[in-house]
């Protein structure tokens, strides 16, 4: 039986995404298709599948994302779906562990990688909200719809710092984790 489940999390938060879809699935609800904050699920075994979720390097559709899924689906992985370049991927489990990072220089580039794209999106939501501000000043007749997108576009640069520093202190702790072990 097929089950639709909206979820909302936050860019930063993958990790706590990828343990929800894995607790699903040891619950008998294995992810079979991604959209905007929704999440289909159909039953199978507890336990059977183990989900990933991986940030990809370029915008899907490129020859390299192609190819990073294709290898990946050779291993036995199976590739769900993408949500912008978020790619979603399952593989039964059969008593193996499914990991996408094998080490933690792989994962510290991983999460350069995802704080680099909200650090875009960030910049360009601080550039819009001091714009639309400096506008706030200069044009008054449009105040009311300007200055609220200028906020707007503020309160989403806050909240990307928030998320890169989130992100951040992740990756400073694999990268101290690191050098004890070198």
């Amino acid at each position: 039986m097929r089950q639709v489940i909206h979820k909302w999390f936050w860019i930063w938060d993958f990790d706590k995404e990828e343990k929800w879809l894995n607790e699903m699935a040891a619950k008998g609800l294995a992810l079979t298709a991604v959209g905007w904050c929704r999440y289909e699920f159909e039953d199978c075994t507890p336990g059977e599948y183990k989900i990933c979720v991986d940030f990809l390097d370029n915008h899907f559709g490129k020859v390299e994302n192609e190819k990073y899924i294709g290898f990946l689906e050779e291993t036995g992985a199976e590739h769900v779906g993408t949500m912008f370049r978020w790619a979603y991927f399952r593989k039964k489990t059969a008593g193996e562990d499914f990991q996408l990072f094998s080490d933690n220089a792989s994962r510290i580039r991983y999460l350069t990688l995802i704080i680099r794209f909200i650090a875009l999106i960030g910049g360009f939501n601080l550039y819009m909200g001091c714009y639309n501000l400096f506008l706030f000043f200069q044009v008054l007749r449009y105040h009311v719809y300007i200055n609220l997108f200028g906020i707007v576009n503020l309160l989403l640069a806050v909240l990307c710092a928030f998320g890169i520093y989130r992100i951040a202190r992740k990756r400073k702790k694999l990268k101290t984790e690191q050098q004890i072990f070198e």
